[in-house]
């Protein structure tokens, strides 16, 4: 179906969505950005001959923003109306009111969604929502999970599209450990997360008991974790000495990539996690909870492993499955690496959302 116009609204792109944006274009689609000011995709977005608007909603309900995102629908007479998080969506389903347009929002994360919640009648279970799309299977099912007597999502609303990815997005030499006074020689356990109750990490400091007590072992904490919380668990750890604190960090991925594991021990409600995908595209073995859309990335045993959540013991053994035997490691590393080339691809992601865009058409057409 040719001439499809799409007004693409979203706050700051990943490079995956960024790519979509381009690659869409390039594909004959009439894709149209509004973005936050400065975000770090802008540029990519522009000069992939993407015609970008910059726009700060500065709420769920910036009036502001609404009038802008209107007056752009009403010029551009767009067919669809592709939203990518919960403000830029509660702000362009109101904008969106009364213009003949079909309404895709995206879905990131399990939960925070109800029909008891008037917060979520403002997004996902607008009536005038015609697809949910989720990064993830498990956030799929959640979403139809929900409901009360008559009212649940129609499952022909709700798809899946992982987010797909390119190898040579991500083509950076492993950082430097020995700046966080990590010897040479040490097997490293990575973890990329801002300190959340939900991630787990007081579990994965808790996993440290069930490892050798020695100086062959190192964790290292990359992200924002530094919380009242976090901080008295590494200082009773008896491995305190060894657990590595980054900070915030630009050069996360180099960092994971020189670690010999990556950890993300999530409780719950996770999408599909960047960082562990960080560290698949740099052949780091991963290891990561049942939880959301986690174990989606993996191929259990082979390209990774699964643990239960909240488990420290079970999650202090895969470690160790993965220290004591370098030829495991080494194997599951590369097959983590070809996992995403392979069952991730950008170009996938780009024909999934051709086809709902296609769909949606045609059902007017109908």
């Amino acid at each position: 179906m040719n001439d499809i116009r799409v007004l693409c609204i979203t706050t700051s792109s990943d490079r995956p969505e960024a790519y979509m944006f381009v690659k869409l274009r390039q594909q004959g689609i009439q894709v149209d950005v509004i973005a936050h000011p400065g975000a770090p995709h802008n540029e990519l977005i522009r000069k992939g001959g993407v015609p970008l608007e910059e726009l700060k909603l500065k709420g769920r309900f910036d009036f502001k923003g609404i009038r802008q995102i209107r007056n752009r629908l009403k010029q551009g007479r767009y067919h669809i109306l592709h939203m990518f998080n919960n403000r830029t969506t509660s702000n362009a389903l109101l904008a969106s009111l009364g213009i003949p347009v079909k309404t895709i929002c995206y879905r990131g994360i399990v939960g925070n969604v109800s029909y008891f919640d008037p917060a979520s009648w403002t997004t996902y279970l607008h009536p005038k929502v015609d697809r949910i799309i989720c990064v993830a299977e498990a956030i799929r099912k959640s979403l139809l999970e929900i409901g009360v007597g008559p009212l649940h999502l129609d499952k022909g609303k709700v798809v899946t599209i992982h987010k797909g990815h390119e190898l040579d997005w991500y083509d950076t030499p492993p950082g430097n450990l020995e700046e966080f006074g990590i010897p040479k020689g040490a097997f490293v356990i990575g973890c990329i997360a801002n300190d959340r109750p939900r991630k787990g990490l007081h579990i994965l400091i808790e996993s440290a008991r069930h490892l050798p007590r020695d100086n062959s072992v190192h964790i290292l904490l990359i992200g924002e974790m530094n919380s009242s919380t976090l901080l008295p668990l590494i200082d009773s750890s008896p491995l305190s000495e060894q657990i590595h604190l980054t900070g915030y960090r630009t050069d996360a991925p180099a960092l994971i990539a020189a670690c010999n594991t990556a950890v993300l021990p999530a409780l719950k409600r996770e999408g599909l996690p960047k960082a562990i995908i960080e560290a698949m595209v740099n052949a780091v073995p991963p290891i990561v909870t049942r939880s959301g859309g986690s174990p989606e990335l993996i191929v259990e045993g082979e390209s990774g492993l699964v643990v239960t959540p909240g488990d420290a013991k079970e999650l202090a053994d895969a470690i160790m499955s993965l220290k004591y035997s370098s030829e495991l490691a080494h194997k599951m590393g590369l097959q983590a690496k070809e996992r995403i080339r392979n069952d991730f691809k950008h170009s996938a992601t780009v024909e999934k959302t051709l086809a709902v865009y296609e769909s949606l058409l045609s059902e007017s057409v109908r």
